[in-house]
């Protein structure tokens, strides 16, 4: 049975359960014995039997394409028994365990930034998959996993496997959920393979941190670790967010579950299917929340959306015609209520597209197409500068590029001119330690400077096995140096 199917007879079930038990034990006392046949006929066709077969077949399909993530890294491990912060600290393999959806018959996995972060190796389990539902030699596994990207902001990762054939799931519109609305969380949690729980939504735009404008779906439906990176679905059977966090002052499930809007996820795993990293547009205004204060005091007409208090200049918020004072009431034609709501909408949307922001001026509605364009600020930018294997540095597991004049304009406050920026991260590295991240410059390697990504490497290459190697970087304004060894 298909799962639309089952999802009609989940919603019957649960409407109807009530009503269909009492009508079922007045029917029991008021009528004469039945047989035995009848009966069981009768039990299975009430509303708790319905019910629970409805969940069975919805959890048959969705399991189907939930897999096991299983990492292996390495850490420091401070000596048993001591947790001072002298003690003597080793550093030991560690292994770790999540979920993640299948997303492309091919073999495109989703799970969370933290699950696969420090992998060495990553490895798959097919688990809810028979011989038939897909085609690979031993299909499930574990399979090696490759790293496609990853994207620390929004906590996504996208993996791939070698296989075909695979039942994929579906996205569905984050937009469109209710407080209340029934979902099923799927995944591995404390490394319990192909588990399965159930309950509501109980809030669909969670702020965790005032000052991250990061919003997430709340949920009851028991997520413990092992959970992450596992699909938060609806009765349709459709990834409404992906499984990431929860809050608890025991460690364990305490109903206080969080997953990443599928709108969210959505964005930012065809970016990094298609281009191996995420690009953050921006219209170039800053909002700010609706306060009584602001409402009296500027006499605004209304106390629902957000204040525009600045304009960027020759961004394209100030070319589509925007100005300060304006307040955005909509985005893309859906209401904006706050500045984390509109951060969000914004988040849906690609560099180069454009959406409609609709606003008062004054009593006045007007409606603005404005393009969105990469942030200046935003690390990834340098991704696209990469143009092959050459820019490759496997010792340190980055993408490095080289700063020149055409760069150093994008860089105008190097403190030290040249060096290589790194683009984007690489799936693995030899040397382990402080990993440069994303943006930062590099200037030199144990002392000597670095002038490109080719006298990088060949300090790199030079250097002796079992000897340190600290790297003399730039990030954000602040020299600072970063130590690393080798296995």
């Amino acid at each position: 049975m298909r799962i639309r199917s089952s999802v009609r007879r989940v919603v019957l079930g649960i409407l109807s359960f009530f009503l269909l038990s009492a009508a079922f034990t007045v029917a029991q006392t008021e009528q004469p014995a039945q047989s035995s046949e009848s009966t069981k006929l009768l039990v299975h066709n009430d509303a708790l039997h319905i019910f629970s077969e409805s969940v069975q077949q919805l959890s048959d399909q969705v399991t189907k394409s939930v897999v096991q993530v299983v990492t292996i890294g390495y850490g420091l491990t401070k000596e048993s028994g001591d947790k001072t912060d002298t003690a003597t600290a080793y550093l030991t393999p560690q292994r770790g365990v999540g979920a993640g959806v299948i997303m492309t018959p091919d073999g495109y996995i989703v799970t969370n930034a933290h699950v696969v972060e420090g992998a060495r190796k990553i490895r798959v389990r097919l688990q809810g998959i028979n011989k038939q539902d897909a085609d690979a030699s031993d299909i499930r596994g574990p399979l090696e996993a490759k790293l496609i990207g990853v994207d620390h902001l929004s906590d996504v990762a996208l993996i791939k496997i070698d296989a075909t054939n695979l039942p994929a799931l579906q996205f569905a519109d984050s937009g469109n959920l209710k407080q209340g609305q029934v979902v099923f969380a799927f995944g591995s949690p404390l490394g319990l393979e192909n588990s399965v729980t159930m309950g509501v939504v109980s809030a669909t735009e969670r702020q965790i941190d005032p000052d991250n404008p990061a919003i997430y779906i709340q949920t009851d439906a028991p997520i413990n670790p092992g959970n992450s990176g596992g699909p938060l679905v609806d009765v349709d059977g459709k990834v409404v967010g992906i499984n990431t966090f929860i809050l608890s002052e025991s460690g364990g499930n305490e109903g206080l579950g969080f997953a990443i809007p599928s709108n969210v996820v959505k964005n930012v795993y065809e970016q990094l299917r298609t281009e191996g990293h995420v690009h953050r547009g921006e219209i170039g205004v800053a909002v700010r929340s609706i306060t009584p204060d602001l409402l009296e005091g500027l006499r605004l007409p209304t106390s629902r959306g957000v204040l525009i208090e600045d304009v960027s200049p020759e961004l394209p918020a100030e070319k589509a015609g925007l100005k300060i004072g304006d307040v955005v009431t909509t985005v893309g034609g859906k209401p904006v209520t706050n500045v984390r709501q509109f951060s969000l909408d914004l988040l849906a949307y690609k560099v180069g597209q454009s959406t409609e922001i609709g606003l008062l001026r004054g009593r006045k509605q007007m409606t603005f197409t404005v393009k969105l364009v990469e942030r200046p600020d935003d690390p990834q930018r340098f991704a696209d500068l990469v143009t092959g294997a050459d820019n490759l540095l496997p010792q340190l597991g980055v993408v490095g590029v080289s700063v020149d004049r055409q760069l150093h304009e994008l860089l105008p406050d190097l403190r030290i001119p040249g060096g290589v920026v790194v683009a984007a991260k690489a799936p693995t590295a030899s040397l382990l330690g402080e990993s440069p991240e994303p943006g930062d410059v590099i200037h030199g390697v144990n002392g000597e400077p670095v002038a490109d990504v080719a006298s990088l490497r060949q300090k790199l290459r030079a250097i002796k096995p079992g000897t340190p190697v600290v790297l003399q970087i730039e990030r954000d304004g602040q020299m600072s140096y970063l130590v690393l060894e080798s296995e």
